[in-house]
């Protein structure tokens, strides 16, 4: 039986934090299941190190804010040559939640699946449709 994979979420400032607590508040999911780190006061090697820390041997799904920012470079950087590392760059409450309930798959099919789960977490409308906001959301 495979190991079930850890998330890291590096992202900036308090939003990794954040968004890990309300994911372990809303799913009950353990703090092992979901790490956090903050690029605060942190260069790229400075957050390598810390990815190094955190993962260890596991495998892991490094969640990043931004797809070209520090934090996703740093993430692309430790991962080059690990097999067991995915990253997912984008990330939002949607895919977290899917996440920690789907640990036991296989890494690749895991983030193929989260990608999808975040594209389908992001509708939008505006002022005139506001009223009719249910009726909006892809059915």
């Amino acid at each position: 039986m495979s190991r079930a994979v850890r998330g890291l979420v590096l992202a900036h400032s308090s939003l990794a934090v954040g968004l890990a607590s309300a994911v372990r508040q809303i799913s009950g999911a353990d703090e092992d299941a979901l790490k956090a780190v903050s690029n605060d006061g942190e260069g790229p090697e400075g957050m390598v190190a810390a990815i190094e820390r955190v993962v260890g041997d596991s495998p892991t799904i490094i969640f990043t804010d931004l797809t070209s920012g520090s934090c996703a470079f740093a993430a692309r950087k430790y991962a080059r040559d690990r097999t067991e590392i995915g990253i997912v760059c984008g990330v939002n409450l949607a895919i977290l939640i899917d996440f920690v309930f789907n640990r036991e798959m296989p890494v690749g099919e895991l983030v193929a699946r989260l990608v999808e789960k975040g594209r389908g977490g992001i509708i939008g409308t505006c002022v005139g449709e506001a009223a009719n906001v249910d009726r909006a959301a892809p059915r």
